[in-house]
């Protein structure tokens, strides 16, 4: 097993508590005029609801999550070896987390990690991840 590449994603999610969700679709939208669109999100159990903000060359996805108390930013990470990557994580331990966030019906293979701070990160595996940094959406 070579020594996998990484690269960042164009996809952040921003896990909003459903108390601040629609005054916060409405900043980015009304306020910014940035182009918002509600999207499906039956792949993801634990959203609610999800706005895709076109946020230059990168998509900030608005979360609504019903249970958080306060809103959560993750981030999207790819590899070119999912199980690669996943092995070179664990020796300085990182593990997967996909307990946090199920996800099904994905093109592509993923785990979700947290970095040493905590953050969530989204990593998914692409071809091109030491490309371009394209490939699979949060």
């Amino acid at each position: 097993m070579g020594k996998p590449e990484f690269s960042a994603g164009l996809n952040i999610a921003m896990k909003i508590p459903k108390a601040h969700y629609e005054a916060t679709v409405a900043f980015y939208r009304d306020t910014l005029g940035f182009e918002v669109a509600e999207e499906e999100v039956a792949y993801a159990p634990t959203v609610s609801r999800t706005h895709a903000v076109r946020f230059g060359p990168t998509t900030l996805w608005l979360d609504c999550v019903d249970n958080y108390s306060r809103p959560d930013l993750w981030l999207q990470l790819h590899t070119d070896d999912l199980d690669a990557a996943t092995s070179t994580l664990a020796d300085v331990g990182i593990r997967p987390c996909d307990e946090v966030e199920p996800l099904a019906d994905l093109d592509t293979r993923t785990h979700w990690i947290r970095n040493p701070a905590g953050v969530v990160h989204l990593l998914a595996e692409s071809p091109k991840a030491g490309a371009d940094g394209s490939g699979a959406a949060a």
